[in-house]
């Protein structure tokens, strides 16, 4: 049951990250294979953030230092994924979209954020 939710949770940011490639300007996400493929990058830099850096500078950080970590993280990550394109600006912008979409929808349950 743990694999599923696992899923849900990649398919769920694949799909929000087609909606900021429709929304934001200079970010493109070719489809949504690349969207799934640039969510698993993005879990896995933030990972190894997490690892190097501590809790605080994560892309789920909070303040302006985990905002710059996610756009950085964004960016970063358009070289390791075929088909999406985002510039300094996009990958800001898109940082901002991200985060206020995670208000409505957390990739988190409170319970998980909590350990």
């Amino acid at each position: 049951m743990r694999i599923l939710s696992h899923i849900v949770r990649f398919v769920v940011a694949a799909i929000v990250l087609l909606v900021v490639g429709w929304i934001v300007p200079q970010f493109t996400v070719g489809g949504f294979g690349s969207a799934l493929i640039l969510a698993l990058v993005i879990a896995l830099l933030g990972w190894i953030v997490e690892g190097v850096f501590g809790k605080k500078t994560t892309p789920f950080g909070r303040g302006i230092v985990g905002f710059l970590v996610s756009a950085l993280v964004i960016w970063i990550a358009q070289f390791v994924v075929t088909g999406v394109s985002v510039s300094v600006v996009g990958a800001l912008l898109a940082a901002l979209v991200i985060g206020i979409i995670d208000l409505f929808l957390p990739i988190a349950t409170p319970f998980e954020a909590a350990k």
